[in-house]
């Protein structure tokens, strides 16, 4: 999706601190973090939402969620705890329509949490 906010950022079109990339996947820190450790997981492939994803990218949704348990050991979070928010669609908060995941961490986490 040519103005997809997070697409821009895959092709470099737009700056962010990336911690971590691959053929698959690009990861970088929010700009507007709600905790000391807040990253941003994304598929590299265009998908609006978790509602656009088959059958066929379970493989790629595995493969993201160890590559986040990666992410969070590199940050040093790993021990202490982290969560994952994946929000689908605007009433759950979703703002950029581009399916991407939430690594928060860095301070104990309330619940429940909206």
């Amino acid at each position: 999706m040519e103005d997809c906010l997070f697409c821009k950022i895959i092709r470099k079109e737009l700056p962010a601190n990336v911690v971590y990339e691959d053929d698959l996947i690009i990861a970088f820190d929010d700009i507007n973090p709600k905790a000391p450790v807040h990253t941003l997981v994304i598929p590299k492939e265009h998908f609006s939402s978790l509602n656009d994803i088959t059958e066929a990218q379970h493989a790629l949704m595995g493969y993201i969620l160890l590559k986040i348990q990666m992410i969070a050991d590199k940050k040093g979070i790993a021990e202490s705890g982290y969560r994952i928010v994946l929000n689908t669609a605007s009433d759950a908060g979703q703002d950029v329509f581009h399916i991407h995941f939430h690594l928060l961490g860095g301070r104990r986490m309330t619940w429940p949490p909206g």
